[in-house]
C-alpha cells in the first residue's frame, strides 16, 4: 500500500473503511497507519518529502503483515448481520445475496459469517463423494420478502447443493407445508435432470423423509421410463450440516 496515497486520503477526511475499500486493504490496517500519522504530526500543515516520509515509516512503525484483501460479501455486511441476527441460516443468506446479484461463493459468505461469528472449536471430517452419488438439502428462514401480490411475508429458502460438483438448486417460498416440501424436491430434480443416490437432509422429520423418498422412487422410475437419466437407487436421510 503506497503510503503516499494513503497520507492523501487520511487529509482528506475519509473513514477508515472507505480507504480500506478504496486501496483493498484491511480497515484495521488504515487505523493503524492513521494513528502512526497522527504520531509523526503528518496529518496537518504542509507533508515533507516523500523519501522523509518513508525513512520515518520505517524507523518509527513495525512492519505490518500485507493487507487483506476486503472480501467481496463487505458490500452486504449490514444485510448479513441483520439476518443472522433474526437467525437466518447462511444457505439462505448466500441465496438472498444471489437475489440481488451477488457473484461471489458460498464459501466466501461462510468465511465472512465465521469472521463475524468466531465459531466454537470442533472437529471437522472432510467425506468425499462421486458424481451422482449425493445431493444436500437445507430448508431454512430467509426474513422477509415480498410476494407476487407485493405483500411483506415471511420466506423460507430452500437449497439442494450436489455434493461432488456444488450445482445448486435454489427456491424461495411462503409456507412449510408438506405438499410445498415435496414439490420443491420435484421441481428441483427436474432442475438437475435426474435422481441423486441419497439426499441428506437437515432438520427433517421421519415422515418428510419417508414422504421425499417415495417421491425419489417415482421419479427415478419416471425418469428411467421416458429415457431420462436416474443416478442411482434413492434413498433419504437425515444429515446434520451447517
Amino acid at each position: 500500500m503506497e503510503i503516499r496515497e494513503i497520507l492523501r486520503q487520511i487529509r482528506a477526511g475519509k473513514s477508515d473503511r472507505a480507504i480500506g475499500r478504496n486501496l483493498k486493504a484491511h480497515r484495521a490496517t488504515v487505523k493503524k497507519y492513521r494513528e502512526w500519522a497522527a504520531e509523526q504530526g503528518l496529518l496537518e500543515g504542509e507533508l515533507p518529502p516523500i523519501e522523509e516520509v518513508q525513512a520515518r515509516l520505517a524507523a518509527t512503525l513495525p512492519a505490518l503483515p500485507p493487507p487483506r484483501q476486503a472480501s467481496s460479501v463487505e458490500p452486504y455486511r449490514a444485510q448479513v448481520e441483520k439476518l443472522r441476527g433474526m437467525g437466518v441460516r447462511i444457505s439462505a443468506i448466500y441465496a438472498r445475496l444471489q437475489e440481488q446479484g451477488f457473484e461471489g461463493t458460498y464459501a466466501a459468505v461462510q468465511r465472512f459469517v465465521h469472521r463475524l461469528e468466531p465459531p466454537t472449536a470442533e472437529v471437522t471430517v472432510r467425506v468425499e463423494r462421486q458424481p451422482g452419488e449425493e445431493a444436500q438439502v437445507d430448508f431454512g428462514y430467509a426474513g422477509y420478502m415480498v410476494d407476487e401480490h407485493s405483500q411483506r411475508r415471511k420466506a423460507w429458502a430452500f437449497v439442494m447443493t450436489l455434493a461432488y460438483s456444488r450445482h445448486q438448486y435454489v427456491e424461495f417460498v411462503f409456507d412449510q407445508r408438506v405438499e410445498t416440501w415435496l414439490e420443491l424436491h420435484r421441481q428441483a430434480f427436474e432442475f438437475f435432470g435426474g435422481v441423486p443416490m441419497q439426499l441428506a437432509i437437515s432438520a427433517a422429520g421421519v415422515a418428510i423423509m419417508i414422504g421425499v423418498a417415495a417421491l425419489m422412487e417415482w421419479f427415478a422410475a419416471t425418469q428411467g421410463a421416458s429415457g431420462g437419466r436416474a443416478l442411482g437407487a434413492p434413498t433419504a436421510s437425515r444429515g446434520a450440516r451447517g
